[in-house]
């Protein structure tokens, strides 16, 4: 049991240090094994490095790869995003053109159901 409150910082500071590289090890792993552009056998070299000299290992595959693993890791982010907007679109049901858009609103105009400022802001939003 510690007695000291500098023993406890000390400890706290390696209980952080632990934990951060654990974290840096665990991601350079899921970006070797979530690349496609790798063949095999870099795969497995890689993952050699990465499990018998983990510290180092995850160091020389940051220092290599790292910027490629960020590029990776925004392009999976954008599409992604693309996936998420296009979802969206399909269950809002606003995948519309806006020609069909304006043309529904001529109807509606048409019917009397909605008035002519009305129509020109819907068309607005369409084109715009």
């Amino acid at each position: 049991m510690t007695n000291d409150f500098g023993e406890v910082l000390l400890w706290s500071f390696w209980f952080f240090i632990w934990i951060a590289a654990l974290m840096v090890w665990f991601r350079c792993l899921w970006d070797l094994f979530s690349d496609r552009s790798l063949n095999g056998w870099a795969k497995a070299g890689w993952a050699i490095l990465l499990i018998f000299v983990p510290w180092l290992g995850a160091l020389i595959y940051l220092i290599a790869r790292g910027r490629s693993m960020n590029e990776r890791r925004r392009k999976d982010f954008e599409d992604a995003q693309t996936e998420q907007k296009k979802y969206i679109q399909d269950v809002a049901g606003t995948s519309k053109s806006p020609t069909d858009e304006i043309a529904s609103a001529k109807e509606l105009l048409d019917s009397g159901t909605i008035t002519q400022a009305e129509y020109e802001s819907i068309k607005i939003k369409a084109l715009a």
